[in-house]
């Protein structure tokens, strides 16, 4: 299975949602993914992670942002923020859950090889 890697550009928590979803549907099937927050996308990973849309999420029975989170990072997808993008929503890494990596986008590019499938959210 080819890798899948998404780059989430914009700070809208249901396209992070989608983007997670997606990536963790395709970890779960034994792909591997990753998932990078470009520019001001990475303030939705400010702890605590909250989404707008998370009570209507959770009465549906569905997971909210968090936890659609911690699940991608339990099935291995590997979860970038952007080193300029922390600067730009005066956040330091520490702001960030566990295990998000920081890097920029020429990291996440070089990762990305010719196999990849590269997707934008």
């Amino acid at each position: 299975m080819r890798p899948l890697r998404i780059i989430v550009a914009t700070a809208d928590a249901e396209r992070l949602r989608a983007a997670l979803i997606v990536v963790s549907a395709h970890a779960a099937l034994g792909g591997a993914a990753a998932l990078f927050l470009q520019l001001d996308a990475v303030g939705l990973l400010r702890r605590p992670i909250v989404a707008p849309q998370d009570n209507a999420h959770r009465a549906a029975g569905l997971s909210d942002l968090a936890a659609v989170l911690a699940e991608a990072q339990a099935l291995g997808v590997m979860i970038s923020a952007c080193q300029s993008g922390l600067a730009l929503c005066g956040m330091t890494a520490e702001a960030l859950p566990p295990d998000v990596e920081v890097s920029g986008p020429v990291t996440f590019l070089q990762a990305t090889d010719d196999d990849a499938r590269l997707l934008l959210a």
